[in-house]
């Protein structure tokens, strides 16, 4: 598969909340770095982040824009109260083995009335 049509698998899965849909799409020691917080490094751990993440806010990625440059496919997207931010994802043998997001945390948690840490 074009790394493309894995981002749009991973954005249905986000939508819907999929956890195990979202974790299939991972490779055993890939790396999630939301770059407002820690590095997830591991399947599970990417696992466990989406499972909590999904269980503290309702989130939604509206796609503004994808491209694809080689293993990697790049989303722009806002979220429907107006929060912004772009993925960038590296993708090999049909799995996501890097990705690095982009986005305003301290407005995310205003946004959810989510304790400011």
């Amino acid at each position: 598969m074009e790394p493309k049509e894995i981002l749009k698998k991973w954005i249905d899965c986000f939508n819907t909340a999929d956890v195990a849909g979202l974790a299939a799409l991972y490779a055993d020691e890939a790396v999630n770095h939301q770059v407002a917080n820690a590095p997830m490094v591991g399947k599970d751990a990417i696992t466990r982040m989406f499972a909590n993440e999904f269980a503290t806010a309702k989130m939604v990625c509206i796609v503004e824009n994808i491209f694809e440059d080689g293993e990697w496919a790049i989303m722009e997207w806002k979220d429907p109260l107006g929060l912004r931010g772009c993925g960038f994802f590296h993708i090999q043998n049909d799995l996501i083995v890097y990705q690095r997001g982009y986005w305003d945390k301290l407005s995310f948690l205003k946004q959810h009335n989510l304790p400011i840490e």
